[in-house]
């Protein structure tokens, strides 16, 4: 049975959680993320959970990480300035192994930009935004419905790989109301559990792991088992191994956890791509644009295709490969002065011409601009 609602975005993603056995939020209210923070104060009391508005949007990621590793599934929310501040305890999430989702809506930047207009300016942020080299994993929902699911997945992946999770959003998709199918029993969603360890306390070793899984059993605090957390590169023990071979090691791991996987991490939609000889690339709020510039240019017999990114970090390199042997020219359209289509052209790397249409005015782009841009792409 499921019950249909008329719901915003950040709505979907509080139910989501909710869905997936969230127990915990911390975080510091901000626009236009504030509903995430706001509908949870509500949902987590009545389910057995614990919501927390901390002093700052650091002490609100540092909060979620604790209660993780207390064994609850935690989240945080916020939007640009805010996930500034919240890097540094981001690294350690990365480097410690904490499993955690991150919800960044995003607006206009930078510093305090334009709190309640729509942009996509955190997209290399979310990749790179904490210091040294790190691996996490990056979604991005385009729909109300989405926001809902791709949360639930979010929150499987940060168990299932001990990483990380941001769920990249930005005002349009935040903020627009959309009907949604919900489940009445969220008990029948699939949801995932962290590896806890089985062996007895004496043996457990924080950050072992064997060849056929990289992902190290996690104890919760509290449950007997001895567990040092630094963020310093560590050995096995979790204690810090200062030498150029541990660094190494637990580097590849951290990474090799997640790139070995990446056919189950991945995931992308094709939207009449069969006989496309052109592709719109987009994502996001973006992407609710590109929906309709495609139909109006197969009204137009003009053969365009367009294919969306749904995790946007691990970058689909293979299929973006495979896309571009197949098309005569990618547009890549993001809310930006132009992120993405950066790694688009790496990919790519000259096998089809790449154009950027980027908007960064405080609207979002309307069908018929976008069309004009492909037009102009193709040599129309």
């Amino acid at each position: 049975m499921s019950r249909v609602l008329l719901l915003q975005g950040n709505q979907a993603v509080v139910e989501g959680a909710i869905a997936a056995g969230v127990k915990f939020y911390g975080g510091y209210p901000i626009t236009p993320s504030t509903e995430i923070a706001e509908q949870l104060a509500a949902r987590l009391p009545q389910v057995g959970g614990k919501f927390m508005q901390t002093e700052d949007e650091i002490a609100g990621l540092g909060a979620a990480i604790g209660a993780s590793m207390g064994g609850k599934k935690a989240m945080t929310a916020t939007s640009g300035p805010g996930f500034s501040l919240k890097q540094e305890m981001l690294g350690l999430a990365c480097t410690a192994e904490i499993p955690v989702v991150l919800v960044d809506v995003q607006r206009v930047g930078p510093a305090t930009g334009q709190p309640t207009s729509p942009a996509q300016g955190e997209v290399m942020m979310t990749r790179w935004g904490t210091h040294g080299d790190h691996w996490v994993i990056v979604v991005s929902p385009s729909s109300v419905p989405e926001c809902f699911w791709l949360t639930i997945r979010a929150v499987n992946l940060a168990e299932k790989y001990r990483v990380p999770v941001i769920i990249l959003m930005d005002e349009v998709i935040g903020h627009m109301r959309e009907k949604i199918e919900l489940p009445d029993d969220y008990s029948t969603v699939e949801t995932v559990d962290r590896i806890r360890p089985t062996c007895k306390p004496e043996e457990y070793l924080a950050y072992g792991t064997t060849e056929d899984n990289l992902v190290p059993a996690m104890a919760d605090y509290g449950s007997g088992y001895r567990w040092h957390v630094t963020g310093l590169i560590h050995d096995e023990t979790g204690f810090p191994k200062g030498t150029p071979a541990g660094t190494v090691n637990a580097l590849n791991r951290l990474h090799d956890k997640i790139y070995n996987n990446l056919a189950d991490i991945v995931t992308f939609e094709n939207y009449k791509m069969d006989d496309a000889e052109f592709a719109v690339l987009s994502f996001g709020g973006a992407a609710r644009t590109a929906y309709e510039a495609v139909d109006m240019a197969r009204a137009e017999g003009l053969k365009v295709g367009f294919f969306r990114p749904i995790t946007i970090w691990p970058f689909p390199e293979k299929e973006v490969k495979e896309l571009a042997g197949k098309v005569k020219g990618i547009l890549v359209h993001e809310l930006n002065y132009g992120q993405y289509v950066l790694e688009v052209e790496r990919v790519v790397a000259g096998k089809c011409p790449v154009t950027l249409y980027g908007k960064y005015d405080n609207e979002s782009a309307t069908p018929q601009e976008l069309l004009a841009e492909i037009k102009k792409a193709m040599g129309r």
